[in-house]
């Protein structure tokens, strides 16, 4: 039967021997620690051998043929690591083959297969979480209460401490982007070595990070998240966050949310990458879209894009009480999701 673990803020690399004749099987909706664990047995495959080659293939394109292309040996190297991702797009008539490997991989091979949550393809992985060289790594999405966690572990691993309160006030500062606090923090702890991490460090670097606060903001009001976002609103504002930034962010997500539904209503963009592109939006945006988008009609939609048009005036305007504007849009826009 596969082991199965689930990702750690940030994992020590596994070992060449872990990986290589083994199936790492990532499952999970949180791109960035997904993205993580292929990092991670990709560095292990070239520690183990520098001249490793380097495959890569998506799900919907994989068949016998193709696994047994990229997991043969060439010229060059007889390591390779071949990573298949979007697996719930695998076809139907390869689950088979794709079975057979996976329950004999060759030796010198790590085969890293990549799934994106959610149910499709759920049975493949049943399947494939019976065989005995298969590792499964979760990379589940992290409730609010564990980013600061994530910061800590994150600082920890870097050889280097942070008070909790600092953690904290970075995940105000920064959001909840995974990506962009291990970026903060691996600042922080190279421009202060040796140094505890305090608060101070923190607002020195980061205190001004407000219009990435106003989309904290935004975000949480599309997703009908109300007290979040009134919270989070109330925050920003009194730490000098400008009027102007937060309606410039709601208008951001509502054309977001308006591209986004046109793209997927013309069926095109199977795959994040293609909608990122049609939207115009980075990859990791479009999970955070299709979550909001459920509860949104077109008629809602519409409705919330002059909402977010009236506030904006409002504010530039001659609005006795911005933060009274704000709020009211934030409670019209949580009620326009249906």
């Amino acid at each position: 039967m596969a082991a199965t673990r689930s990702a750690p803020a940030r994992q020590a690399g596994p070992a060449p021997g872990d990986v290589l004749g083994h199936v790492t099987l990532v499952t999970g909706k949180e791109e960035f620690l997904r993205e993580r664990t292929v990092g991670a047995v990709r560095a292990a495959v070239r520690a183990h051998d520098a001249e490793a080659e380097m495959a890569e293939a998506v799900g919907s394109d994989l068949t016998l043929g193709s696994l047994g292309e990229m997991s043969a040996p060439s010229l060059f190297s007889s390591t390779r690591c071949v990573v298949v991702r979007e697996l719930e797009h695998l076809p139907e008539e390869s689950v088979a083959a794709l079975l057979d490997y996976a329950a004999a991989p060759a030796e010198d091979v790590a085969l890293v297969l990549v799934h994106s949550g959610g149910p499709k393809g759920s049975g493949t992985l049943t399947k494939l979480r019976k065989l005995g060289p298969v590792t499964e790594v979760k990379t589940e999405e992290l409730k609010a209460s564990e980013f600061p966690q994530f910061v800590l572990a994150e600082a920890r691993m870097l050889g280097s401490r942070m008070e909790p309160s600092a953690a904290a006030l970075l995940v105000q500062a920064i959001g909840q982007d995974l990506r962009a606090l291990a970026a903060a923090v691996d600042q922080l702890t190279h421009d202060f070595p040796g140094e505890t991490i305090a608060e101070q460090r923190v607002s020195q670097y980061f205190g001004g990070r407000a219009e990435a606060k106003s989309f904290v903001v935004a975000d949480a009001a599309f997703a009908g998240r109300r007290f979040e976002a009134l919270e989070e609103l109330r925050w920003a504002l009194d730490n000098g966050t400008a009027s102007v930034l937060v309606t410039s962010a709601f208008a951001g997500s509502a054309r977001g949310l308006a591209r986004f539904k046109a793209a997927t209503s013309r069926g095109r963009g199977a795959r994040d990458a293609d909608l990122a592109r049609d939207v115009g939006v980075p990859p990791w945006k479009i999970r955070t879209l299709r979550e909001q988008v459920k509860g949104w009609s077109d008629d809602g939609l519409v409705a919330a894009i002059r909402a977010v048009a009236q506030a904006d005036a409002d504010i530039k305007g001659a609005a006795s009480d911005p933060a009274y504007t704000l709020e009211r849009l934030v409670l019209t826009i949580t009620a326009l999701r249906s």
